[in-house]
Parts: C-alpha cells; sequence; structure tokens
C-alpha cells in the first residue's frame, strides 16, 4: 500500500522546508528549473551535479549544494524528474575509458603488483553518481528521501532501461545502510507519537484500519504491535506486524477484528497469531528484513508470556484466484475430482465442472448462500493447499509470495481456512480462503533448509490429507 495523499504531501512540504536554509548555507545559487526540466535547463542542471562532486569548500557548503539539488528534484514534475534521473544515470556513470584501462591493466599484471591493479579497477568501478546520493545522507531527512527516490526508479526502469544501473547503485547503498544490525525494534502502543501512529494507519496494507477506534482496538492489551525503525528514520516503520494474543490457533480475520469483541484474557492466551505484516517502505524492497522481525518478535514474546507456546500466522493467499482463474480459462484435465464434479454440477443446476465452478465464484452473493458455499468449500480448499505447497516458480520458489516468504523463514503450511476473509480484497484475492503458518520453534531450521536446498514445503498432515481429496 501506497502512502496516503496527505501523507506524501506533508513529506514534500517538511523536506522543502527543513532542505531551503540548509541550501541557503551554499553561497552559489541553483536557477530555479521548469517543472518539465526542459533542454534549456539542463545545463544549469549539470553544473549544480559537477558542483557537488568537486567538494569544493567545507562540509556546511557541501550540504548547502546538496540540498539545492535535492530541493530542485522536489519541484519537478514527474517528466522532469525522470530527465534528471536519466541525466544522473547516464553522464555520471563510470567512465568507461578509465574502466577499460584498469581491467587491461589488471589482466597484465604480474602477481606482486596484483592487488593494486585489484583497488584500481575496484575505484573505476564506482560511479561518480554514487558519491553524489551519498551526500543525501547527510541532510535532514534525506536517508528517507534516498529511500523514496528508490521508489520512484523502480517504478521508471520498466519504461527507462537507462535507470536500471541507477537503481541498482542505490539499492546497493540502502542496503548496507538497512543492515539488520543497525535496526531497533519498538514496541508500537496507543501512547506512541501521533506521528507514527498515524503512518501505521496509512502503510496496512493488509488489513485496512478503519479510523483511530480500530487502531486503538488492534493496540490493546490482547494485541501488540511491533516495528522495525532505523535511526536515520525514527518516526518511519521499515516494517511492522500485528499479534493478537489468543486461546487456540485463529481460523477467520472477522473474529480477530471485530471491535465489539470482548477482550481476551492474555493470562489464558497460549497462541500468538501474526495477523498482518507490512512492508511500509516501497523503496526498501528486496532488502530483507522481515525474518529478522518475526524472530525477535517471537523472542520478545517468550520472555512475557511463559505460557505461549504456539507461533503461528493467519496469512493472505494473495495470488490464488488469480493462479485459479488461468487454470479455469486453459483448462486441466482432473482439476476436479469426482465428487467434487458431482457436488458443483449439482449446486449449479447442470453445467460442466469448469463452467460450474467458474459459474458459482461469479454468483456475487454466493457467501450468503449456504448451498453454494458447501459445494466450494472442498474444491477450494484443497486447490489453495495445492497453489501453497506445489506451485513454483522457475527458480523453484512457492508461486504465491506470502507462502515464499514464511516457508523460507522456516514455517510449515499448517491449515487452510474457509471463509476467513470475507472482505472485499479477500474475496477477489483468495474466495475467502486463509492459512496459518505454523513457527514450531524445534523445526524452524530444518523446515528452512529443505526448502531453501529444494522448494520442498513443510505442511502438516491435515494439509496432507486435504491435498489427497
Amino acid at each position: 500500500m501506497s502512502k496516503s495523499p496527505s501523507t506524501a504531501v506533508g513529506l514534500l512540504a517538511r523536506l522543502k522546508g527543513l532542505w531551503r536554509e540548509v541550501a541557503r548555507a551554499d553561497g552559489d545559487e541553483m536557477p530555479s528549473l521548469s517543472p518539465d526540466l526542459p533542454d534549456s535547463d539542463m545545463d544549469g542542471l549539470r553544473r549544480q551535479m559537477r558542483a557537488c562532486l568537486a567538494a569544493r569548500g567545507g562540509e556546511v557548503s557541501a550540504r548547502g549544494r546538496a540540498a539545492a539539488l535535492g530541493r530542485a528534484y522536489l519541484s519537478l514534475s514527474g517528466v522532469g524528474r525522470i530527465r534528471f534521473l536519466r541525466l544522473l544515470a547516464v553522464e555520471f556513470g563510470p567512465d568507461r575509458d578509465a574502466l577499460d584501462r584498469a581491467a587491461q591493466t589488471l589482466m597484465a599484471a604480474a602477481p606482486e603488483g596484483r592487488f593494486k591493479a585489484e583497488l584500481a579497477l575496484k575505484s573505476a568501478l564506482e560511479p561518480p553518481r554514487l558519491k553524489l546520493l551519498t551526500q543525501f545522507n547527510a541532510l535532514p531527512e534525506g536517508v528517507k528521501f534516498l529511500v523514496d527516490l528508490r521508489a520512484e526508479l523502480m517504478r521508471a526502469t520498466a519504461s527507462e532501461p537507462a535507470l536500471a544501473s541507477l537503481e541498482s547503485d542505490l539499492r546497493g547503498l540502502l542496503t548496507s545502510w538497512f543492515d539488520v544490525g543497525f535496526l531497533v525494534l519498538e514496541r508500537i502502543t496507543w501512547r506512541s507519537p501521533a506521528a507514527v501512529l498515524e503512518k501505521i494507519m496509512a502503510y496496512e496494507a493488509v488489513h485496512a484500519i478503519q479510523g483511530w477506534d480500530d487502531l486503538k482496538n488492534r493496540l490493546d492489551s490482547d494485541r501488540r504491535l511491533y516495528a522495525f525503525f532505523h535511526p536515520r528514520m525514527p518516526d518511519e516503520p521499515l516494517i511492522f506486524v500485528e499479534v493478537a494474543l489468543v486461546e487456540d490457533m485463529a481460523g477467520n480475520v472477522q473474529d480477530l477484528l471485530d471491535p465489539s469483541a470482548p477482550l481476551g484474557d492474555v493470562e489464558a492466551a497460549d497462541t500468538a497469531i501474526f495477523y498482518s505484516i507490512n512492508n511500509a517502505q516501497k523503496g526498501l524492497a528486496g532488502i530483507s528484513f522481515g525474518n529478522f522481525l518475526i524472530k525477535r518478535v517471537v523472542d520478545d514474546l517468550s520472555r512475557e508470556f511463559k505460557q505461549i507456546k504456539t507461533f503461528a500466522t493467519l496469512s493472505p493467499i494473495p495470488g490464488f484466484r488469480r493462479w485459479l482463474d488461468d487454470k479455469l480459462v486453459t483448462g486441466e484435465p482432473g482439476l476436479l475430482t469426482a465428487a467434487e464434479h458431482k457436488a458443483l454440477t449439482r449446486a449449479s443446476g447442470g453445467l460442466g465442472a469448469k463452467g460450474s465452478l467458474k459459474a458459482l465464484l461469479s454468483e456475487p452473493d454466493w457467501i450468503t448462500e449456504q448451498t453454494l458455499a458447501e459445494a466450494l468449500e472442498a474444491p477450494l480448499t484443497r486447490l489453495a493447499a495445492r497453489y501453497l505447497t506445489a506451485e513454483k516458480r522457475s527458480n523453484g520458489q512457492a508461486l504465491d509470495p506470502v507462502a515464499h516468504f514464511h516457508l523460507s523463514n522456516g514455517a510449515r503450511v499448517e491449515r487452510i481456512n474457509w471463509m476467513a476473509d470475507l472482505s472485499p480484497n479477500g474475496l477477489v484475492q483468495s474466495s475467502g480462503v486463509m492459512v496459518n503458518y505454523l513457527y514450531d520453534l524445534d523445526h524452524i531450521e530444518a523446515n528452512h533448509e529443505a526448502y531453501s536446498a529444494t522448494g520442498k514445503a513443510a505442511m502438516s498432515g491435515r494439509v496432507k490429507a486435504l491435498l489427497k481429496g
């Protein structure tokens, strides 16, 4: 889920204000740019980029020039930003002639001179734009600016292949800066800063938070919410997880999110259910620390609640309906069992097997019609189990991204839950089916190793039985 418009606009205005004073510290004023960055403005932009790289003057002047360049970028339209980034990517990459010379020197180097030649090649490989990007790190909220800049680059590279190398450079910087050793785990409570609570509401993408009362319910005494933060982004959650402390494994999200439900007894709770995990910063995609978050939260909960022995998720299956619809369009012999075919034919008034399933799923009120729901339960839960455990990408990973995340972290597919998410989004993405992934602390490492080596998904006996039909 992207930031809400008010959040994005607020950040933009704040950065412009913060950087205005910093930019004034530099004696040279950068000329203003037209929003679409026409050719007539490009020379002035080049000069500013080169001035940033020249590093003349002291640290204050360097920060001022970087702030002026950042403010110029923020003033541009979408078209102008693409032109800005293209200039940075194309004209401030590695010096190819110097790179060729360094490579040739390395190839011809004697053994005693090889180390020096390797260092020279490494230096030649480092593009000037990397130094320029690093200068933003010293600005107020500069790290957040770079995170959002990478999000823009990731969106743009599909239509602008020339930006791929710049995106790769920035990803490398962020990967080193956001090493898990630098991150801080915090429990979010109703007493946390309002700015942080507002961002939790804006960034929640799994189960949308319906206002302040809903958020307060998710922060009550029978709930926990934890987030990772970076010291240079203290008010910006990077990733967060919502946990319900319950008795027995939860099988549907309606009960968990019901604000009128009675408060749970945390002293009687024996299970921690992770029911929502959100990556809050799109610009950090591919920089994984979600597995560390789960492990840290399990450790914290184990210390606080000695009686809790079961740690599981109640997770969405975001790609299930898309996969199933593809199967129904292309056709697959034996997709349904004989018993499922018979039940669906009866419920759909005699249509063929594929037509029956498609027809039933297209009925807008099928979840309220007992006959239709009963006919759909067996095939959809079985096919969901197949999708999660057997359908793979070309690299052997689980086709479903959420399944891959949990299986690679050592969880097992524990239970498929019918009518578990009846929200519009839950029905669209998985026909309301959800899954429990169990983190069995005694088997996490073995499950992780088996999945990483062979793609084999750990699963419970009940899921294996479901697959047999």
